[in-house]
């Protein structure tokens, strides 16, 4: 995290903080994704199976989920399940489409004879990568596969690891994938960036996963792209004394149970409300089913922080830049409206994450690692290239050939300035 943040130490003070730092040596994650990454473009398919049996112990001989047993993974999901799961892919649709309304061409007269514009074009080709991990998240291919549909991409394949529950099939196939494979790991994201026999090669890389997925994207960016490098999930409560302690807790432990390395927080102005958030936390894991996960994350990576004012707080937090960022404040809209970095903002005590997780219309794919500082979370547009474009008639040569002969010899590129001066000579 870069570190720019500049209170000093009588404005802030840490009731809890972090015992482990969120970062760490990933020099041996990069050797050995160096190591897939080459072996997948020297091999293939071959070379795929082998590190599906080395590290999913699966031996599958055909990768590719057919659509027979696609319709199998749509037909044994629980009724209810299939209803909530295309709830959430209505909302995220929806969202989807009002976000692509937004984005829209461009054609502009920037001078008598000079005309400007934009093309939206859709990328031809994504490849997004569903994780499996420690729990089933449905949401995870509505949130990666249902905007690339939305904004037009010609094809959307999906991966995912080979003991993923069949139940993320179904969502593949219910949000809209073209093709699904069961490719997981840094194998999966070197197939996609390559090709292979049977996988495709994809243009854009989108969907989090494991930190040897995380580095397999970065690694392969360049030969196609990708959304972000995501780590470890994150959630952090801005809130003064009218805040809910209980609430506060509830919201902190649901985002720490993702993950033992999650990272979770409350920034506040009200030191009672601090204590009691700590208490309440505590008391909370008692009897949390998943405490094994949320306590170990809360335990390392969890942290209260109090602040002098609420200026302090809104810089704290904008140094934070949490992935996940609640407000819990009097007037809530007030307070969001000052804040500058965060990956989703969740503005009252009514908006948890949970719904944004899980089927509201936002998409959860989010920065991380305090990347909120200058990216926004995937989206629609993550999907769509803004391609400019340009033609002038004589007017327009007139105005812009003489400046451009003029700045080319002035550079000594001669071959510019002739270019430039042809077409001036030709009027």
């Amino acid at each position: 995290m870069v570190n720019r943040f500049n209170q000093t130490d009588d404005k802030i003070k840490h009731l809890k903080q972090p015992s482990l730092l969120s970062t760490t040596d990933t020099a041996a994650i990069e050797a050995t994704v160096k190591d897939i990454i080459a072996n997948v473009r020297a091999r293939g398919d071959d070379a795929v199976g082998e590190y599906a049996r080395t590290y999913d112990r699966s031996d599958i001989a055909t990768f590719e989920v057919s659509i027979e047993d696609r319709l199998e993974a749509v037909a044994n999901l629980d009724p209810q399940t299939r209803k909530d799961t295309e709830f959430a892919i209505e909302r995220v649709k929806a969202f989807a489409e009002a976000q692509l309304q937004t984005i829209l061409p461009l054609e502009f007269d920037a001078l008598p004879g000079l005309h400007l514009g934009h093309r939206i074009i859709p990328v031809e080709i994504v490849g997004a990568y569903v994780p499996g991990g420690r729990y089933p998240i449905l949401s995870a291919p509505v949130m990666t596969i249902v905007p690339a549909k939305v904004a037009g991409c010609d094809q959307v394949i999906a991966c995912l690891p080979p003991n993923a529950h069949p139940a993320m099939i179904a969502g593949c196939h219910l949000s809209g994938a073209d093709r699904v494979f069961k490719v997981g790991g840094a194998q999966a994201i070197a197939a996609m960036a390559f090709g292979t026999e049977t996988i495709p090669a994809v243009d854009k890389i989108v969907g989090p996963g494991n930190a040897y997925v995380n580095e397999a994207k970065r690694q392969v960016f360049g030969q196609v792209g990708i959304d972000q490098l995501a780590g470890p999930s994150e959630i952090y409560i801005v809130a003064d004394e009218t805040g809910d302690a209980e609430m506060i807790a509830t919201d902190l432990l649901a985002q720490a149970e993702h993950d033992v390395r999650t990272r979770v927080g409350l920034i506040t102005t009200d030191q009672k409300l601090a204590e009691a958030a700590l208490e309440a936390v505590e008391r909370q894991l008692a009897t949390l089913p998943t405490a094994d996960v949320a306590g170990a994350a809360w335990r390392d990576y969890g942290e209260i922080t109090v602040c002098a004012d609420e200026a302090a707080m809104i810089e704290y937090s904008d140094h934070i830049a949490a992935e996940h960022l609640e407000v819990h404040t009097r007037d809530a809209h007030s307070t969001a409206a000052k804040l500058r970095n965060y990956g989703s903002l969740f503005i009252g005590k009514l908006a948890s994450v949970v719904y944004s997780d899980k089927c509201c219309g936002t998409n959860h794919t989010l920065p991380t690692m305090a990347a909120g500082r200058y990216t926004g979370g995937l989206w629609v547009g993550s999907y769509v290239k803004v391609c400019t474009h340009q033609w002038l008639d004589e007017r327009g040569v007139a105005a812009v050939a003489p400046p451009s002969v003029r700045q080319s010899r002035t550079e000594g590129m001669e071959g510019h300035r002739r270019a430039a001066a042809l077409r001036l000579s030709r009027q």
